[in-house]
């Protein structure tokens, strides 16, 4: 846990531990590849401890972290800007090529203004990455009929996780949100119900939307 922790959403922030699933991580890689010319800035909002950058830094020059609370461990390459996430962040418009919000989205308050943010922030003709966990997995949704409540969404959770996203919602904001080209992508990472196992990757694989605990969607903003 970060050594100072000031306000309900610092404490909100330091509960999730500054980091996701190595799975997670793999899948933005691999839904840059072929879209992402190479260079210029990658800003990841809600960075944590800048988990992503080594997965996909040979793509950047410039590596910008945003966060409201410093994590040890942050990439010594990051430059780390500090912003309450529900209330925006301090950067002008258009600042980088990727603007990546990994795992990020549940923990705020209000998610349309947050992925309109994202859209300022990145350049024209640059993409737009959001991760959240994927409540229409198998697990997710034998959670929600035995016990109400998504999988990534019980009490243990909360009030870290507060704000639970469907793939047709994020669809809808980005598409609010002026963002081209929407892209969905699964994990291919999911725990097997009632057990602490996942499903073996080439099974995930065959059933991605059902067999993944977290998915990605993103767009282009318009040149």
């Amino acid at each position: 846990m970060p050594a100072a922790v000031t306000s309900d959403v610092e404490l909100r922030a330091s509960l999730s531990g500054g980091t996701s699933a190595v799975a997670i991580y793999r899948m933005v890689a691999r839904a840059l590849e072929g879209r992402h010319p190479g260079g210029g800035t990658l800003l990841d909002v809600g960075c944590g401890m800048g988990n992503l950058w080594p997965w996909v830094q040979t793509h950047f020059q410039r590596y910008l972290g945003a966060d409201v609370v410093r994590y040890p461990g942050l990439p010594a390459a990051a430059e780390f800007v500090p912003a309450d996430l529900d209330r925006g962040i301090p950067l002008p418009d258009a600042v980088a090529e990727v603007v990546a919000a990994v795992e990020t989205i549940e923990h705020l308050e209000n998610p349309r203004a947050f992925v309109r943010e994202l859209a300022r922030l990145a350049k024209p003709g640059g993409w737009v990455v959001i991760t959240t966990p994927n409540q229409l997995s198998l697990l997710s949704l034998l959670t929600l009929v035995g016990k109400q409540r998504f999988s990534a969404f019980q009490d243990v959770h909360y009030p870290a996780h507060r704000t639970a996203l469907l793939e047709v919602d994020l669809r809808r904001i980005v598409e609010e949100c002026a963002l081209t080209e929407t892209v969905v992508r699964y994990s291919e990472e999911g725990r097997i119900p009632l057990t602490a196992r996942h499903y073996p990757r080439p099974v995930s694989r065959l059933f991605p939307r059902a067999l993944s605990d977290n998915l990605l969607v993103m767009g282009c903003k318009s040149a």
